[in-house]
């Protein structure tokens, strides 16, 4: 039975998830890839939907998330803003589409709110991409940061292990974070850093912030929908709570489909015209 009401919970903006972050009321944030999945995650009371980047990953087999390119994203963030009613919705940029070209990145961004309907787009990165971030921002268009692991730099980093451990590079997260801020994002991911750094950087921003696998003291949370509801059953990092075990009512379910019209069992007298 749905929970939505939408008189209740009134259309999710910029400035919404600003009272949320300064009334406390946390910040409930999911991924998702088409206008199913976004339409049940809107009724559930879902105030962020993401369509990330991780698509390369859950929805097309890639084992990064490099591979996506931006008509790939484009294509799944239509289907999702259409369904979605009240949360906001916001579309990652993919790696090779901002980095070091402000000009580039002011294009895709546009291409992107123009073509799915989306509220806003996340771009992973600190002060390396400030003038991408700033000619985005110039357009009027709401931009999203995410610091900590960022998975488009994989390769820099040699894997997916816990950032900002080491003081020097928790100082640097902290300036960047404070950069964003200033500069007028109207978010912040943090991913995969300690829980005392997250909870102190939440405390020195303006700007939500939103975690995944940093902690409680963030402003609020994201996961990637198929982990959490037991879709991707290779995936189970420390920081990932599993809500449902999808997987296997699926394939329970295909078992009998197939088992049924192998019989001849399905379609029955009463399942035809």
């Amino acid at each position: 039975m749905s929970t939505y009401n939408e008189s209740a919970r009134p259309k999710v903006t910029t400035s919404r998830l600003m009272e949320m972050k300064r009334l406390g009321e946390k910040i409930a944030c999911i991924t998702s890839y088409d206008y199913t999945m976004a339409g049940i995650v809107d009724a559930a009371g879902v105030d962020l939907i993401l369509v990330g980047d991780s698509a390369a990953n859950v929805m097309m087999g890639y084992d990064t998330t490099l591979p996506i390119t931006i008509d790939d994203m484009i294509t799944f963030a239509k289907g999702v803003a259409r369904g979605a009613k009240r949360a906001f919705v916001v579309v990652d940029l993919p790696f090779g589409y901002y980095q070091g070209n402000p000009e580039l990145a002011l294009a895709s961004a546009v291409r992107i709110m123009k073509e799915t309907g989306a509220e806003g787009v996340k771009m992973e990165g600190g002060s390396e991409i400030r003038e991408s971030i700033a000619r985005i921002l110039s357009a009027g268009i709401p931009v999203c940061g995410h610091l900590g692991l960022t998975p488009q730099s994989v390769n820099k980093f040699g894997g997916y292990g816990v950032r900002a451990k080491g003081d020097e590079e928790a100082q640097r997260l902290i300036d960047d974070a404070k950069m964003l801020d200033q500069m007028g994002c109207f978010a912040i991911v943090l991913e995969k850093i300690p829980a005392a750094l997250a909870t102190k950087v939440t405390a020195e921003v303006s700007a939500p912030v939103i975690g995944i696998g940093a902690g409680s003291g963030t402003d609020g949370q994201i996961l990637v929908i198929q982990d959490m509801l037991g879709m991707n059953r290779g995936f189970s990092p420390k920081f990932m709570r599993r809500y449902g075990d999808l997987a296997d009512v699926m394939e329970k379910s295909l078992n009998r489909y197939v088992t049924d019209v192998k019989a001849v069992d399905f379609p029955n007298a009463s399942e035809q015209y």
